[in-house]
């Protein structure tokens, strides 16, 4: 399995989305650049995130994106699920099956419960982490002084 860069790009949107004020916008424009996404595709994403509710937009040459919800509230998961969708990682081709030349085509495959039980703590993990939590581990790590940068960087570069 590997995630798309769309996750990502999202997740750190989503973080320079928090540095903004009560009232502030943000361009869909200004943050792709920022990331250094496609302008297309990033407004791709942008609208997928409106649609799951965890941004809201507000159109016209004033216009731009801000975080719907605390960022405390959104998690990564929730993210993922935005842009990646609710598809299991795994999906048995039906190899078991075949080898074992099984009759019964709906029996169980011998990774099922294994992926089941990897998925299900890879969602227990990112649902731990929010936009919030990943926000203070930038300001407090040793990314502190770039992270003032951005501050400075969604100041001149916000819309209110």
């Amino acid at each position: 399995m590997q995630m798309k860069t769309g996750v990502e790009q999202s997740v750190y949107a989503l973080i320079l989305l928090n540095m903004l004020e009560k009232g502030e916008l943000l361009q869909g424009d200004s943050l792709s650049e920022c990331i250094g996404a496609s302008p297309t595709y990033f407004q791709k994403l942008l609208r997928k995130l409106v649609g799951a509710g965890i941004i809201s937009s507000m159109s016209g040459v004033k216009g731009g994106f801000r975080l719907n919800k605390n960022s405390e509230e959104i998690t990564v998961y929730d993210v993922y699920l935005a842009v990646e969708g609710r598809q299991s990682l795994y999906s048995s081709s039906g190899i078991f099956n075949e080898m074992f030349r099984l009759e019964n085509a709906k029996e169980p495959c011998l990774l099922d419960d294994l992926m089941t039980e990897a998925e299900q703590s890879w969602q227990r993990i990112l649902q731990s982490e929010t936009i919030l939590s990943l926000h203070e581990k930038v300001k407090q790590g040793r990314y502190a002084v770039k992270c003032e940068q951005l501050y400075t960087w969604v100041e001149n570069n916000k819309v209110i």
